[in-house]
């Protein structure tokens, strides 16, 4: 049985993080579970976008997403930060840019 090169759908390539992308995802998730914010996150990978998705409760939607599209590179920005109402709530050339969102002081642990 012999392949035909023709026959064979063709793939295509996934978008995915980078490792400085993903340790600096890390961090962030890391920080916002100790602010007691944040305690569950996914990653999905898709042909034309990779998602990070963070969520207060696991059976719940996720509170944020943040997006990386490569095709809006050049226009808007590749990365995005998506709320739970999928506004766009940020969007930008550079992730440390788009993470600036979740510096602001917003986040408050109250007893």
């Amino acid at each position: 049985m012999a392949l035909d090169p023709q026959q064979q759908p063709a793939r295509t390539a996934q978008v995915f993080f980078e490792r400085r992308e993903l340790d600096r995802l890390l961090a962030l998730y890391g920080r916002m579970v100790a602010a007691g914010e944040w305690r569950d996150y996914g990653i999905g990978a898709l042909a034309d976008a990779c998602v990070f998705s963070v969520f207060r409760r696991t059976s719940e939607a996720p509170l944020y997403r943040i997006e990386k599209r490569p095709a809006l590179a050049r226009r808007q920005g590749a990365w995005a930060v998506i709320g739970q109402g999928g506004m766009v709530l940020r969007r930008g050339h550079e992730l440390e840019q788009v993470l600036r969102f979740f510096d602001k002081g917003r986040f408050k642990v109250v007893d």
